[in-house]
């Protein structure tokens, strides 16, 4: 700005004019425009601090003390590792279990529903199907529901005298009721539906989203080219959403890893710990045997395979060279 005054108070000397004074102080545009954005940003960064970062540096510090939560010590004082709850999740019997019960969901789970997810969103796409905005709200609508409520009816439904066993009996198909969240393999079974049923609709929408942002005359010259079903899916629905699948799978292994209402609500972790779920074992930890030094740290192992998966699902779904 002051350059331009210059070279125009040149001009008017030139003429016998009089020159222009810089009246301009303090920020420049620019300035004004990067402090404004500070402004905006401020409050919520201040907000994510308090509620995110500040907690997680705050549970971090707890993962290295043991005792109650009104008289913490750090390890060192008691002539143990200051690491020690870290190390002892690893000879938990019952942790390394969770662990297991927690990935043998996700890796059921996971796949299943986005496969479902994404073909419910190509039919449902169809400009040719007929109360469309119906059956997406159908599909959607588990979604909807609250989780304690939904793991109560899955509980009634597959009770030892619930409505899946006497309808199966009717069938002919079993001989005598199946107790179904009694028995381990079972009750996992019934879990794995559970989540199914729940977020296949939630996944849904967002397959269904970006399938509307292709453009329909891509299929229309696909089907003119002689391409059938499958091959316009693999050639030109697929690549085109990858970035879709990428961000459901993350928010699938994200939510699964934390998967804690099915496991408390529909089992309470039985039968024997065997449905246990990680985030439902940390509960237990903290609220049941006030060991929140030891929970603290196995949170830290979730955030950590969260961060890990998360990344390998990126690399993964990076398109870029």
């Amino acid at each position: 700005m002051s350059k331009d005054i210059e070279e125009t108070n040149s001009y008017l000397l030139l003429k016998g004019g009089f020159p222009l004074k810089n009246t301009k102080k303090g920020m420049n545009v620019q300035k004004k425009q990067q402090a404004a954005g500070w402004i905006f940003l401020a409050p919520a960064s201040i907000m994510i601090f308090i509620m995110s970062f500040y907690p997680m540096f705050h549970a971090f510090i707890m993962s290295l003390q043991t005792g109650s939560l009104a008289n913490m010590k750090f390890l060192p004082e008691t002539g143990k590792s200051i690491f020690f709850n870290y190390t002892w999740m690893f000879s938990d019997k019952v942790f390394t279990r969770s662990i297991f019960v927690t990935f043998l969901y996700l890796i059921i789970e996971v796949p299943i529903m986005l496969v479902l997810a994404m073909l419910l969103a190509q039919i449902l796409n169809n400009r040719d199907l007929r109360c469309r905005g119906l059956f997406r709200t159908m599909v959607f609508l588990p979604c909807a529901t609250s989780l304690v409520s939904y793991s109560l009816i899955f509980k009634s439904l597959f009770a030892t005298n619930g409505l899946i066993n006497d309808v199966l009996l009717k069938l002919g198909w079993i001989s005598s009721n199946i107790n179904w969240l009694g028995t381990t393999s079972t009750a996992r079974g019934v879990i794995i539906v559970a989540l199914i049923w729940r977020w296949t609709g939630y996944n849904m929408v967002f397959f269904l989203a970006g399938l509307q942002n292709i453009e329909y005359s891509v299929y229309e010259a696909a089907k003119i080219d002689g391409a059938n079903g499958w091959q316009t899916f693999w050639k030109i629905t697929a690549p085109l959403l990858k970035p879709t699948i990428v961000m459901t799978g993350i928010m699938s292994i994200n939510g699964t890893l934390q998967l804690f209402d099915e496991s408390m609500n529909l089992t309470k972790g039985g039968p024997a710990q065997t449905t246990e779920t990680m985030s439902h074992y940390i509960y237990d930890a903290a609220w049941q045997n006030h060991s929140f030094g030891y929970a603290s740290a196995m949170s830290f192992l979730i955030f950590i395979m969260v961060a890990i998966l998360s990344l390998i699902n990126l690399k993964v779904g990076d398109s870029r060279d």
